[in-house]
């Protein structure tokens, strides 16, 4: 850690922390998931989203969120677990819309704008399974391991 760049540490410091974020999700749900997938459910009728298209994502949910956020915590495939992050939330912001519930909208889109942010830094990546992080000197990039 003496070694890194005050951007190696902002980017470990973020992927820990969404890391954690996305395998507490998963880890809280899964105990409960058939309540956490009725309700979820639930939450979505009268919306034009069929039943058969919400369950399957309801149940799959926890599962795939707590994979990500292992991903991301290790640094194990980070810039494909990053990816697939934004697509679960592009697609769970999809949903809410329609839903039309705009505030919980506006919230997932500060996830969008972190993993924006998070996959343009992703050359700052270090203390992880698949380092990929650069150091630049005097317009030489040198790979660090």
């Amino acid at each position: 850690m003496k070694h890194w760049t005050d951007h190696q540490l902002a980017f470990v410091i973020a992927r820990i922390t969404i890391g954690i974020n996305f395998l507490l999700h998963g880890v809280v749900r899964l105990p409960k998931m058939e309540g956490f997938a009725s309700g979820l459910s639930k939450g979505f009728e009268g919306t034009m989203l069929p039943p058969a298209l919400v369950e399957p994502i309801a149940f799959g949910l926890p599962i795939v969120e707590l994979v990500l956020g292992i991903l991301l915590i290790i640094g194990f495939k980070t810039r494909l677990a990053a990816a697939l992050s934004f697509v679960l939330i592009t697609l769970l912001m999809a949903g809410t819309s329609f839903k039309e519930d705009w505030d919980l909208v506006g919230s997932q889109m500060i996830y969008v704008i972190f993993f924006f942010i998070f996959i343009k830094n992703l050359r700052h990546n270090t203390f992880a399974i698949d380092g990929t992080s650069k150091t630049v000197v005097d317009g030489f990039s040198n790979q660090q391991q």
